[in-house]
This record gives C-alpha cells, structure tokens and sequence, in this order.
C-alpha cells in the first residue's frame, strides 16, 4: 500500500502522508515514496505551486529509528552517513522546486517530520501543531539540515537553545519566532487557498521571486541587487505591467 498521496489540481500540487496508524514516520518505503513525488512534481513544466501535509493527528513524526539506526552499531560511521544522505534527498529535494511549497502542519512534526516542514517555503500551523527538535533528547545530533533551518528562522541563540533542550515550538509560539507563518484553524484549507492565490501569479514572477529570496538569505546585498535588476527588468517586459502602465498614460 503507497504511504504518499500525491495530486495535481490544474498544476497545484497536493502531497499527502498516508501513514497516519504511524503517524507519518518516514521508514524506507515513505522515503522511497516521497523522493519519487517530489521528482514528480518537479518534472511538471506546468507546475504552479505544492501543499505538502499529513493524514491523522501527526503531520510526521520523524523517522523510523529503529529501521534507520537499528543496526548503527554493526555499520561503519561512513556507511552509515551515506545512507542518511538517502534519508535526507527524499525531503530535501522540495528545497530544488522552484514553485513555492507550503507546509499544512495540522499536528506533531518531529525531527526529520520537522526537516520537512521546515524545507518548504512556508509554514501553516493547525491549533495542535508542534515544531520538535528533539534530537538530543534520545542522544542523537541534529541531521537533515536541521541546525540550519533552525538558524536561519530563529538566528543562532535561540536555535542552540532549542536545539540542546530538545525543545519543540507550539503553533503560536512558532509564528512569534519566524518559524511559521501562521495559526490557523484548518491550515490545509488555508493551505490549499494561498496555493491558488500564488499560483495565479504568472510563474515566471513567481520562480524568480522565490529565487530573489533565496539570494538574499545568504546575506549579500550586491548579488540580491543584481538579481533583482535582472528580473525585474525581465518583469517589465510583461503584459501585466504593461497595462498598469498603459493606464497610468491614460490617466
């Protein structure tokens, strides 16, 4: 039985964890699966956006340890680490979309769950929502990307802090620190509704938006410039402006 469900609704995208007994934990058949819908998605020239959740009460609760690090102490260090690079591609691969990706986090997103909330570009919480960095919690560091998305959300204090406790961020909680976006009742239908707002942007704009906010996370302020006088001198060839500026010389 598939534990993804993957949609495409006139190039919106829906992926959904269809694990709920398990509560979405990502064991080699979900890894496989999930890898497999986001290649999917991203084949698709048509694409405009993707919705990502989880079915049930979790929207997924990490990995599944025992399949993952059940036989760690009869691997090597290396082999092992080559096939949590395998784990990580499977979630990672969201990061390469250059449509934008929301996260509806109806419940508990733990650890690698975590990881895949945090590689779309948006968050949605539900009223049950939690945020779990609980790595050390069970001795183990932080994989996936983790410290990263925590210290490019939260800046490096409060990332350490979480990241040490074993913390986990509630849906409120996460909105004030900048790690979701917002708390909503059904955050898949708030999800699904500003997936087809964005998705009626001409996705050209869309994309190089996207791209523009990716240049300007690594903090360079001349490469954030120069992209954006390149698209947006791109833009300004467009339809869309072009009527906004036909009505001005009408005015």
């Amino acid at each position: 039985m598939s534990k993804v469900d993957l949609r495409n609704d006139d190039g919106r995208w829906t992926l959904t964890l269809t694990d709920p007994d398990r509560r979405n934990c990502l064991d080699e058949v979900m890894i496989r699966e999930l890898g497999e819908a986001v290649s999917t998605v991203a084949a698709d020239a048509d694409a405009r956006t993707l919705v990502v959740t989880g079915e049930g009460t979790a929207f997924c609760a990490g990995a599944d340890l025992p399949a993952l690090f059940g036989e760690a102490g009869e691997r090597s260090v290396a082999d092992l680490r080559r096939h949590l690079h395998t784990v990580y591609d499977s979630f990672l691969r969201l990061r390469a979309l250059e449509i934008p990706t929301v996260a509806a986090v109806q419940g508990a997103a733990v650890g690698a769950g975590l990881n895949l909330a945090m590689a779309c570009d948006v968050r949605i919480a539900g009223p049950r929502a939690s945020f779990a960095a609980t790595f050390s919690k069970i001795g183990l560091h932080p994989g996936g990307g983790c410290t990263w998305f925590l210290v490019d959300a939260l800046g490096p204090q409060k990332a350490l802090a979480l990241l040490l406790d074993g913390g986990a961020l509630r849906g409120e909680e996460a909105v004030a620190q900048g790690l979701a976006l917002r708390v909503v009742d059904d955050p898949l239908a708030d999800a699904h509704e500003t997936a087809a707002h964005w998705a009626a942007i001409d996705p050209a704009l869309a994309r190089d938006i996207k791209s523009a906010v990716g240049v300007a996370r690594t903090g360079d302020f001349g490469a954030t410039l120069e992209f954006e006088s390149w698209a947006q001198a791109s833009s300004a060839t467009g339809p869309a402006i072009q009527e906004v500026v036909a009505s001005f010389r009408k005015k």
